[in-house]
């Protein structure tokens, strides 16, 4: 018996996901590439303006350790007013004659520069705010990075969302067909109760897919919008011709060796290394002494009881050594401890290198990868393309029905899925792979986005 019923093409469910694509682009501003997310994350991003500031505060260590090799200057001004009690007594006899209660007013200014001559703290000090100073600006370049890498795997991932919704939403409208052609079966006396059930259950968790898919649309949008601090709009999506294993080219050996020579992340790591040897020079000059050049100007008007209705004037010029004696075992404590962390550094140092490797052979052998799954992929897509266009003939022909060609669509559109999941995969580990072998910024983004359409 041959069943007539009204087909879906695919021109329809390409217009049923436009026009789920404009819903979600509702009330939001105009379409926004990649690039343009990314320049609006170096502007607007949290967490990148974080690092900002963290930067900007770590170039103020290397002023602040050369501070302890200048020059300090100091003031300070105080006047009082006084009431002293004072016994008179005779000079000769030594008896006390009487009491007085004297009031005046003192001033005392005192203007004094400190210059050090031998200051090993210092020394180590400015040492250590130099290595401070570079570690900030290597971390800021690892968080530049990072900020790329986020933006391209939240883009991709809103991008990947809304691919999933649409195919949710053919699962969906699958078993709907399906249940509306069960029912028209049993009517005729061709079908069963059990398979109504059946295909009820199915719809019923397809729909659940449906909502799932929908929120999770949703949450993945909100998570770009909240790194760009805007809203998305409608999103580019990755042309048809783009072709992996354009971006990246090398050996894992090569790429491993730009890791070792380059990585921003290594580079903060062995900065702290060198900081952690120069805490332990510091400490150690705790032992040493200290000399500064001291010059103090100053002028005292009435200062005691003794100089009453006095002014005087003191110029001194001198040296000041400060000789470290005993602290009860204080320096040498510390001395093991900055040791230890100087041990606890280098240990940090050989373990961010070995996460490094095993992070750079993930992503270039995703890269690797992605050529062979992504052919296989295409391959898939382009086979389940014929098999609709031959299912479309079927129904013209009276052997199919419509639920065949939403299964073809089905498959269809898995395929399709699964190909920009794997195509998004290969563009993520590409960058990542950019990141831990160097700097990635405007032109890399620039590069990857040109392979999206609107």
């Amino acid at each position: 018996m041959t069943m007539t019923v009204t087909t879906r093409t695919p021109g329809r469910l390409r217009a049923c996901a436009l026009a789920m694509a404009a819903l979600f682009g509702a009330g939001n501003a105009g379409a926004i590439t990649l690039q343009q997310a990314y320049e609006a994350a170096l502007r607007n991003d949290p967490t990148y303006r974080m690092s900002i500031q963290a930067n900007e505060s770590a170039k103020e260590n290397r002023i602040l350790g050369r501070s302890q090799l200048l020059p300090s200057v100091s003031a300070s001004y105080s006047r009082n007013k006084n009431v002293t009690d004072r016994e008179l007594t005779d000079p000769k006899t030594g008896k006390i004659t009487g009491v007085d209660h004297p009031k005046y007013a003192s001033t005392s200014a005192t203007v004094q520069l400190r210059q050090s001559i031998l200051n090993l703290d210092a020394i180590q000090r400015y040492r250590q705010g130099k290595v401070q100073t570079r570690a900030g600006a290597e971390q800021f370049q690892v968080d530049t990075n990072d900020v790329a890498v986020r933006v391209l795997t939240a883009y991709l991932d809103a991008l990947f969302a809304e691919d999933q919704l649409a195919l949710s939403r053919v699962q969906r409208d699958m078993y709907a067909e399906q249940q509306k052609v069960n029912e028209r079966l049993f009517e005729k006396g061709e079908g069963t109760r059990t398979d109504m059930l059946e295909t009820k259950a199915r719809l019923d968790l397809a729909e659940a897919q449906l909502i799932e898919a929908q929120d999770q649309a949703v949450v993945q949008r909100n998570v770009l919008e909240g790194i760009i601090g805007g809203p998305a709009g409608k999103l580019d999506q990755l042309g048809e011709g783009f072709r992996v294993g354009e971006l990246i080219q090398g050996s894992f050996e090569e790429w491993s060796k730009r890791a070792i020579d380059n990585s921003h992340e290594l580079e903060v790591a062995r900065l702290s290394v060198e900081n952690a040897r120069l805490e332990i020079g510091r400490i150690k000059a705790g032992h040493m002494p200290r000399i500064d050049f001291v010059a103090t100007y100053g002028k005292g008007d009435n200062e005691t009881i003794n100089t009453l209705n006095q002014d005087n004037t003191n110029r001194s010029l001198g040296v000041q050594v400060n000789i470290p004696i005993y602290q009860g075992g204080a320096i040498n404590a510390q001395t093991r401890q900055a040791a230890a962390n100087y041990e606890r550094a280098r240990a940090d140092l050989d373990a961010r290198t070995d996460k490094l490797l095993v992070e750079v052979r993930r992503a270039h052998s995703l890269v690797q990868s992605s050529v062979r799954k992504v052919d296989a992929l295409v391959k898939a897509t382009e086979s389940a393309k014929l098999l609709m266009t031959a299912t479309e003939q079927s129904i013209k022909g009276g052997v199919r029905i419509n639920l065949d060609l939403l299964n073809a669509q089905q498959q269809l559109f898995t395929s399709q899925r699964d190909l920009a999941q794997a195509r998004y995969a290969y563009l993520i580990a590409v960058l990542r792979l950019r990141a831990y072998t160097g700097e990635v910024g405007s032109e890399d983004i620039r590069a990857i986005a040109a392979y999206f359409r609107s």
